[in-house]
């Protein structure tokens, strides 16, 4: 959604080097759901003309302008834009949330479908996936984890025109939701990307689809994030991050390259909390940044132990919400903080985290 997703970089949760060549394919893969919905395939409804509001086409010749792209072109592209109420319905929260449910949220992910599908993509792209992880010093596994979770390896891409989806947040961002004033403006800027993008690659913005909040591709990348981090992993000249599965891997370990990824850290331990004997407003406070030694860990009573308790570099205590049940716990590292770059959401970081090792585990199992 990297960040690769549609959100912005921040200390706390809610996608650099220039590339040669960065092209979009002028004919996407056939694709299906969002982020929210990973198993329905969602279908935006017509909607109205976005440049019905008279801000669109005075922006258009700004932008063209400052992005030094063709005003005519901009102006064309815009004009066939559609103002999406679904899509302005998808970013809102919940009316009435339920209460977050790690299993719940967990099973969406870790089923036999996801985990033979990765097994099978792991399979297929192995020597990629051994380059990558050699090349980058992340691991295979992780990458795996991201892609299944992300589009189920290319299966789930997203059927929203990215041109009508980021325009519709670009310019009727819902202000009921609570941060509506910086999120249309990322989403204005995520506009600007995406038609720069397509400028430079020939592609034709119109025909280009990906999630309801304009994310792309196998990994999901935000455009920001396409420019920024999408590589050519296969060396054929261009970066396609729909049709090469290289693409989308090599780019998917640059960006946590990017984003400190350490190489052989783990991403969390077990620990053990004692009821009345830990300070959790202390553990608590700095949300999914790690931040304390191992030595402040365990003195505010955050019971480690084993490799654990070797372990160099910051900590923070991660809270995963069983509904009415209590709450799991897990000791983050900066990788598993990495992780939550991509999306923030320690829910989202451990459903990574666990279909890695589930597709892992089939890969050792095989002869």
């Amino acid at each position: 959604m990297t960040t690769a997703h549609a959100q912005s970089p921040q200390a706390k949760p809610d996608k650099q080097t220039p590339q040669a060549s960065q092209k979009l394919k002028k004919k996407t893969t056939p694709s299906a759901a969002s982020r929210k919905h990973p198993s329905k395939k969602i279908h935006a409804a017509p909607g109205s003309r976005l440049n019905q509001n008279p801000e669109v086409s005075l922006w258009a010749q700004d932008a063209a302008s400052r992005l030094q792209l063709d005003p005519a072109w901009v102006q064309k592209t815009m004009d066939q834009a559609q103002r999406l109420p679904l899509v302005e319905k998808l970013v809102l929260p919940a009316a009435s949330p339920v209460a977050k449910d790690w299993g719940a949220y967990r099973a969406r992910f870790i089923e036999t479908v996801r985990i033979q599908a990765g097994l099978q993509f792991w399979l297929r792209h192995r020597k990629t996936l051994e380059r990558a992880e050699r090349e980058y010093g992340v691991p295979a596994s992780i990458i795996v984890g991201i892609i299944g979770v992300e589009t189920l390896y290319g299966q789930n891409t997203g059927n929203f025109r990215v041109v009508d989806a980021l325009g519709t947040l670009a310019f009727h961002f819902p202000q009921a939701h609570p941060r509506a004033t910086e999120r249309q403006a990322f989403f204005r800027s995520e506009l600007e990307q995406f038609l720069q993008l397509t400028s430079r690659s020939g592609a034709d913005p119109l025909a280009i689809r990906g999630s309801y909040a304009g994310a792309l591709g196998l990994p999901q990348f935000m455009p920001s994030s396409w420019t920024k981090f999408a590589i050519d992993f296969d060396g054929d000249g261009r970066i396609d991050l729909f049709g090469s599965p290289a693409d989308a891997i090599g780019s998917v370990a640059n960006y946590f390259k990017a984003f400190q990824w350490r190489s052989g850290m783990p991403t969390h331990y077990p620990v053990t909390l004692s009821l009345g004997q830990t300070d959790m407003d202390s553990l608590m406070a700095p949300d999914i940044l790690p931040t304390f030694s191992v030595a402040n860990f365990v003195g505010k009573g955050a019971a480690l132990e084993g490799a654990a308790l070797q372990h160099e570099g910051p900590l923070a205590l991660i809270e995963l919400r069983n509904g009415t049940n209590a709450p799991s716990y897990v000791a983050g590292t900066e990788n598993f903080y990495a992780i939550t770059r991509y999306n923030w959401s320690s829910y989202y970081a451990m459903a990574v985290i666990d279909l890695a090792e589930a597709v892992a585990r089939e890969m050792q199992n095989k002869p």
